[in-house]
Order: C-alpha cells, then sequence, then structure tokens
C-alpha cells in the first residue's frame, strides 16, 4: 500500500528558479517527486511556499494536519529565516540588525514541529540547507543598494555563509536530538568541486542541475 507524504517547505523544495533571461523568480521544479515517490513507495503533495519562514511553515502545517493525515512529512525551512533586511542593512550599516527568525526560535519551533509529528505517529524527515554562494548572494540581493554599508556591517561576504551555516547546523542538532531522519541536501551539494554550477545567478537557488541533487539526495535516504 502505498503510504502518504507531505512536504513543507520553502523556495527550495517549491522548485524556484531565476530566470537568466527575464531576471525573474519562477517555478521550475525539476525534481522529480514522482520519481522519488514511486522508489520508496509514497505519494507526495508539495507544500512548499516561495519565502517561508519556519514560523509561518508551523502555522500551516497544523492546519493541514486538522484535515489531513500522512505517513510522513519532510520539513525543510532555514534560507529565508536566516536572511536579513538587507535595505534596512545598506541604511544603517552601524545599528543591531536581527535574521527573520532568530536561531533559538528556529530551533525552538524545529522541536515544536517535530514532536507534533510524532505525537501523531507521523515520520518527520528533515532536510539540510543547500550551501549559498555568498559573492554572487550578496551582488544579487545588495543589487541597487549602497554596497559599501552593507559590508562595514558584514565585515566579509564571507559572513552570508557563515551565517546561513549555523541555520543548518541547527537542524542537523535538532535531527540527532529528536533521533529524526535527515535529507542531507548541504553534504550532496558540497561534494562538488563547483557549487555554483548547481545554484542560479543568486547564489542561493538551486538550478536544473542543483535540482537533479536534491532528487537523487531524496532517492538515496535511508529509511
Amino acid at each position: 500500500m502505498m503510504k502518504k507524504a507531505a512536504v513543507f517547505g520553502d523556495s527550495i523544495l517549491k522548485g524556484i528558479q531565476l530566470d537568466s533571461n527575464t531576471k525573474k523568480y519562477i517555478v521550475k521544479n525539476c525534481i522529480d517527486l514522482d520519481k522519488i515517490g514511486n522508489k520508496h513507495l509514497v505519494s507526495i503533495d508539495n507544500f512548499s511556499m516561495f519565502g517561508c519562514t519556519i514560523n509561518k511553515g508551523s502555522r500551516m502545517l497544523q492546519r493541514r494536519l486538522e484535515r489531513r493525515s500522512f505517513d510522513i512529512v519532510v520539513l525543510e525551512y532555514g534560507g529565508n529565516d536566516c536572511d536579513f533586511k538587507w535595505k534596512e542593512i545598506a541604511k544603517r550599516p552601524y545599528d543591531k540588525h536581527t535574521p527573520n527568525t532568530s536561531l533559538s526560535t528556529f530551533v525552538d519551533i524545529y522541536f515544536k514541529m517535530i514532536n507534533l509529528l510524532k505525537e501523531k505517529c507521523i515520520r518527520p524527515i528533515v532536510a539540510t540547507l543547500p550551501p549559498l554562494e555568498p559573492q554572487k548572494f550578496f551582488d544579487w540581493f545588495c543589487r541597487g543598494l549602497d554596497k559599501n554599508n552593507v559590508l562595514k556591517w558584514l565585515g566579509t561576504v564571507n559572513t552570508i555563509y557563515r551565517w546561513q551555516e549555523k541555520y543548518s547546523r541547527a537542524i542537523e542538532y535538532v535531527a540527532y536530538k529528536t533521533d529524526t531522519l535527515i535529507a542531507d541536501i548541504r553534504g550532496a551539494f558540497l561534494r562538488y568541486f563547483r557549487i555554483d554550477d548547481l545554484l542560479c545567478e543568486d547564489g542561493t537557488h538551486p538550478n536544473s542541475k542543483g535540482q537533479d541533487v536534491i532528487t537523487e539526495t531524496f532517492l538515496n535516504i535511508s529509511k
């Protein structure tokens, strides 16, 4: 019998890519959910949403669980949570700036979501974050802004990489503490020599090749 699975995440598993011609975000999902479903004998509903943070995702999960039942739920958050309001940073580089979701809040909500799923006898799977390419990220998200001011606050563009990595490592920590299966997207990307070959021009969204790597990650996940 086919089991029922659901994916709750952000633009990464939604399949958002940056169109190189229009410079606009589009849904171009090459993550082969049918192939993944056939391999693991599950039917998959994808509720991922562009721009979604874990706080919003938690509310979405609760609403869905009130109406439907699943055997497996994949959680993939963090990319929007760790992000900053770059326009405000560019205007006031000497002020204190906080991410969309603090790391402690992010971890706390992740624990609550996993506990909720386990209470309902639903198997959770958490996905780590694909690594970003900091220079491309900086050039894209700070276009039109005072980049010198942003760098005054950052110190170096590599700070962007290290900060995002903290959230991915936090996901691993939550998974370890709750004995939850991990889809290690980050690890799969890091096995490649040139990570930027797997990313769009914005340095953060996987391109079609990167989405193929995500497919392989879920195909090879241990049960």
